[in-house]
């Protein structure tokens, strides 16, 4: 398979979906180092806290979809986690050219290639262990170049007491009024379900300030009208 390109994306900026995942095997160094080498403007990943406290890139709270083993990210050592063989993206066999890559790896990535990393904190998480990831990003990376997204709303608000500027996405999949007073009253970015946009509200949410990335939108029709919404991001597996 290869990237599916946008013509003409106007002001729209494409952030890569756990890399370049339509390609490599996602959230793996060969994703993101696929994604620093085209158009995009992010690479985006997601991050656990194992058990004996580690930072590593992986969607799924538990390892059996992709991972020759199933056990859970958070009851797991990252010697553990890291032990474990993923599947190539293009055999489906285990391999021991992939591991989980820690997060200072991923934002090494990063900044080779000059690209923002949007960073997915997974689960609710601690105060502390919030803090060491901001200070990870801002030692490997300059967080001016970071974005941090997440269901967890709490999460985002613990980052913005640690850094009161950085940049920060609420996660859902549902948008309504009352999403858009909150976004306000904290002064959030959304990164909402594609599908669960309008036009009307891109202009509803543009219009108090807040920027809208979507996920994860892989047609090129439907990035083409969400482009023409004016959307600000568009995240995909597949689209350049």
């Amino acid at each position: 398979m290869k990237p599916i390109f946008i013509e003409d994306k106007r002001n729209t900026q494409i952030v890569a979906h756990r890399g370049l995942s339509g390609i490599e095997r996602e959230n793996t160094l060969p994703a993101f180092v696929a994604a620093g080498n085209r158009s995009c403007f992010g690479i985006e990943c997601d991050v656990h806290v194992t058990k004996d406290g580690q930072y590593l890139v992986y969607h799924d709270d538990t390892t059996g979809r992709l991972c020759e083993k199933d056990i859970s990210l958070e009851a797991s050592t990252a010697e553990q986690l890291r032990g474990l063989r993923i599947k190539d993206a293009q055999s489906d066999k285990f391999t021991d050219s992939l591991k989980m890559p820690a997060l200072s790896e991923y934002l090494a990535v990063c900044a080779r290639y000059e690209k923002t990393a949007v960073v997915e904190l997974k689960n609710p998480m601690s105060a502390g262990h919030i803090a060491k990831i901001v200070e990870i990003c801002g030692n490997v990376y300059d967080l001016r170049r970071v974005v941090f997204i997440s269901f967890c709303f709490e999460n985002l608000v613990e980052v913005r007491k640690i850094k009161e500027d950085q940049t920060v996405q609420f996660l859902c999949d549902k948008y309504g009024a009352d999403l858009l007073e909150r976004l306000k009253r904290h002064k959030f970015d959304l990164d909402i379900y594609y599908r669960a946009l309008t036009r009307e509200a891109v202009s509803e949410l543009h219009a108090a300030g807040v920027k809208v990335n979507c996920w994860t939108c892989d047609d090129k029709k439907d990035a083409e009208e969400l482009i023409s919404w004016g959307v600000d991001y568009i995240t995909s597996n597949i689209l350049e």
